[in-house]
């Protein structure tokens, strides 16, 4: 008992000595600041697909262990890849890859929709926890108005298309609700932001299926299919609305775009609102550029939501090669760089899936990582870029995670800070040099300090040269190989990012004496 009471009063007295350590850091003086290094800000993401089981799980009806177990390889691959954020689809179909009162359980998780997975689970909350875990933000992505796909057509009772069928029409081989009934435009409210408020997601992300993309008209040869709307047209006119079908259909997508973005930040300021239109706005903007013109084909006028910053940050979906002259990478994003006259993040989204063998016209494996620096030359803040999707990640095809692990993304980059969002930052971190080797430097890491934050970023300084390292604040400690050839450590700063990538105020700490 007496060597129990001693032992207990040894790892106290151990535990109070180390606190009062960890208490000693520090922060910057002004002319340390002047010689510390910026550590580089880059979003790396990677799309995670579940609508027709693209990326996850790998097909419905897997057991619950195998769909961890999937989820986590991804998770570990992000991590593996130094990529900073995961954009993982929780709505695909007007269905939930997550527990909610709201919609039903999605046909990709368990091969039956409105069936939760057994034995239960959330996937979102695992998702949200295993990124975090990793140092990963992560991003809940949703399609706000597709309710059918062609992989399946089994409905359950709760669902939007046998529950209000007048709000779903049917377009070639999918369902769609309707964007101008305002009971569609209410329920992608509610689904949106009961998300944010919910659950610990650091985004809010849709994709490019505002009104669905035209399907052939079988009965007339080179002809579009209208998108049944008459009724819902018919009433804004009678109600007294003047625009043109079109110009309302706009409108539609245009409303819903700006009052979600209102509403998201009085409920979670602190939720990035992420849009990936189609990459190409109109023809002829830039004027060498041709192709589909999602402004009056889809009736989504991405150029305005950029302008007027309905967003946080914008990802055209830039699906197209460098040296591709009528949809040019280089000037597609040259021209959206253009275009961001409100200063958010410009993050293009990349066609990574086409490097794989057996694509149609598959990109050389150098294609991805040229895109990746051209987006840090011409979007020369924060730049950043979104991988569709993470299969290709995966499989590793034609050498592609391995090219660009060992090229652009060699080292680790935090995700970019938001500053129009004015998000507090963390207190000042505490740590501790607990020891420095011939090779290293070896830092305690304070768990107080570290529920305020998502990463650790140590940074090294040693015969004039600078390292660094960012680590998830799961991680209580930290080991840095020392920069430089020879001397004596010369300085260790410690920062912590916390809720929206915002930054607290550099650490430095005591150096132990020799």
């Amino acid at each position: 008992m007496h060597n129990t009471r001693w032992t207990m009063m040894l790892m106290v007295g151990f535990v109070m000595g180390l606190m009062a350590c960890v208490a000693q850091a520090k922060p910057a003086t002004e002319k340390q600041l002047s010689e510390i290094p910026d550590v580089p800000s880059e979003f790396r993401a990677a799309w995670v697909a579940t609508v027709a089981n693209i990326d996850w799980p790998t097909k419905p009806g897997l057991t619950t262990a195998e769909q961890k177990k999937e989820l986590i390889a991804i998770m570990d691959k992000c991590k593996e890849l130094n990529l900073n954020a995961v954009i993982f689809q929780i709505r695909t179909t007007a269905d939930a890859l997550y527990e909610s009162d709201l919609e039903p359980w999605s046909y990709y998780i368990t091969g039956e929709q409105g069936v939760a997975p057994k034995p239960y689970y959330d996937p979102l909350e695992m998702a949200v926890e295993e990124a975090h875990k990793r140092g990963l933000e992560l991003h809940a992505w949703f399609n706000p108005y597709r309710s059918g796909h062609p992989t399946n057509k089994k409905y359950a009772d709760n669902h939007i298309n046998k529950t209000n069928p007048e709000l779903s029409k049917e377009y070639g081989s999918f369902m769609w609700m309707d964007p101008g009934e305002p009971e569609v435009m209410q329920r992608s409210m509610d689904v949106f932001l009961d998300v944010a408020k919910r659950y610990d997601v650091d985004g809010i992300h849709i994709d490019d299926y505002f009104y669905p993309y035209r399907a052939a008209d079988p009965n007339k040869k080179g002809a579009y299919l209208d998108f049944p709307d008459a009724d819902s047209y018919k009433r804004y006119q009678d109600a007294g609305g003047k625009l043109s079908k079109n110009d309302w259909r706009r409108d539609n997508v245009n409303q819903f775009i700006k009052k979600f973005y209102k509403e998201l930040k009085k409920v979670n300021p602190e939720v990035k609102f992420g849009i990936s239109p189609f990459g190409i706005w109109k023809p002829g903007y830039p004027s060498n550029v041709a192709g589909m013109d999602q402004y009056e084909a889809i009736y989504a006028d991405a150029k305005l939501w950029f302008n007027e910053g309905w967003l946080d940050y914008f990802t055209p979906q830039l699906y197209w090669e460098i040296r591709k002259p009528a949809q040019s990478y280089i000037s597609l994003l040259n021209w959206w760089n253009d275009e961001n006259t409100q200063q958010r993040h410009l993050w293009p989204g990349l066609f990574t899936s086409m490097t794989e063998e057996g694509t149609r016209r598959p990109y050389d494996r150098d294609e991805i990582k040229r895109q990746v620096e051209w987006s840090r030359i011409i979007v020369k803040e924060n730049p950043g870029t979104v991988h569709f999707s993470m299969i290709s990640l995966m499989k590793n095809k034609g050498g592609l995670t391995d090219t660009l692990k060992s090229t652009v993304y060699a080292k680790k980059a935090l995700v970019p800070e938001s500053p129009w969002l004015g998000t507090e930052a963390p207190a000042l971190p505490k740590a501790k040099v607990s020891r420095i080797t011939a090779k290293t430097v070896d830092v305690m890491l304070d768990a107080k300090s570290a529920k305020q934050g998502i990463n650790w970023v140590v940074q090294v300084k040693r015969d004039g040269a600078w390292t660094y390292d960012i680590l998830p604040t799961s991680d209580r400690s930290a080991k840095v190989k020392l920069p430089g050839k020879k001397g004596d450590v010369e300085m260790v700063v410690v920062t912590l990012q916390g809720e929206n990538a915002a930054l607290s105020e550099k650490s430095v700490l005591e150096l132990p004496k020799k």
